[in-house]
């Protein structure tokens, strides 16, 4: 997915906008590698090294990825989404907060 990622940042520059990422790599180390190589600039916090870890518990993730898509106000709006349907999700509710903020 870092790929997607990559380019949703580069699409939404300077948009409300914001990815999260968090990763259960045992190996910290060469999660670091992997941040580095895969040119991952957001955001990105380690679970602990397992997907039972502290982040994964409390949002009660038992698989990965799963994906969460948050509004402006912070609610879970859109779960699990990828792809083209990720990018609608994203572009929805950034239409949706232009147009509160008109």
């Amino acid at each position: 997915m870092y790929p997607h990622e990559r380019s949703l940042v580069e699409r939404l520059a300077g948009e409300p906008f914001a990815i999260v990422g968090v990763n259960s790599d045992k190996d910290r180390e060469e999660l670091k590698k992997t941040i580095s190589a895969e040119k991952i600039t957001w955001r990105s916090f380690w679970n602990g090294g397992s997907t039972a870890g502290p982040i994964s518990t409390r949002w009660n993730v038992s698989s990965w990825p799963t994906i969460y898509v948050l509004d402006g106000e912070g609610r879970i709006r859109f779960k699990n989404v990828r792809g083209e349907q990720l990018d609608a999700a994203i572009d929805q509710l950034l239409a949706e907060l232009k147009t509160k903020t008109k």
